[in-house]
């Protein structure tokens, strides 16, 4: 791309949420001090078809490559080592296809910080997307967007809405912000946010997954191309 002179830019949508980026930014500031430990849920409210599931490149490239760019973004580190495990426990046809529908992914970093990826391909709830992150002085937490925030006190209970129904709508304000960021970078020639080497770099630990569920153990970043 540097060559052709053109912009690229990578759609990782989550980088632009308010939410996330509000918490990416007390980090930085330093607020609970030095990240030691992330926990990422991203759970779908359903399985695509089947047939789209046979063609997508699995679900460490489908699904969780999100997962992967949130991991490096927040903690602003590589991953040394990775192990993935999965099981298909929703729809036994996604296996018949050759993937699986829930995984857990644990990630130790060059700089021996933790992250823990837990992505199943069914909420019955909605659209699940949060993560935690652990530091030396405290805690932060993003949560999900629900359509609004009315909470409803009775006698036998306390209620809210359910999490947003899909990615539309959870990322309608990432999308938007996103967009106008793009266009910026193409009016403006400034620098996008993320960039054709974050993709490059989500990928590389989606087929690190890959091998790792496959094989059934650890892997080292860049022993693929070894």
């Amino acid at each position: 791309m540097q060559k052709a002179g053109v912009v690229c830019m990578i759609g990782f949508q989550r980088r632009f949420d308010p939410t996330f980026s509000a918490l990416k930014a007390r980090i930085d500031s330093g607020e609970i001090d030095d990240p030691e430990m992330l926990v990422v849920t991203s759970r779908d409210p359903g399985a695509p078809p089947v047939e789209y599931i046979r063609h997508s490149g699995g679900i460490f490239k489908d699904m969780l490559i999100h997962d992967f760019d949130i991991f490096r973004w927040i903690l602003d580190d590589e991953a040394d080592t990775l192990h993935a495990t999965g099981s298909c426990l929703p729809d036994p046809a996604i296996a018949d296809a050759g993937d699986i529908d829930s995984t857990a992914v644990t990630i130790r970093t060059k700089r021996g910080r933790l992250c823990q990826i837990n992505t199943a391909r069914r909420a019955a709830y909605g659209y699940d997307q949060r993560f935690e992150l652990l530091g030396s002085q405290g805690m932060l937490q993003a949560g999900n967007v629900r359509p609004t925030e009315v909470v409803a006190y009775t006698k036998t209970s306390v209620s809210s809405d359910k999490p947003e129904a899909f990615f539309l709508e959870r990322y309608r304000a990432a999308y938007a912000a996103e967009i106008a960021h793009f266009f910026d970078a193409v009016d403006n020639g400034k620098p996008v946010r993320t960039t054709v080497a974050d993709g490059l770099k989500a990928l590389e630990l989606a087929e690190a997954a890959t091998l790792s569920w496959r094989e059934k153990r650890i892997v080292r970043l860049g022993e693929q191309a070894a």
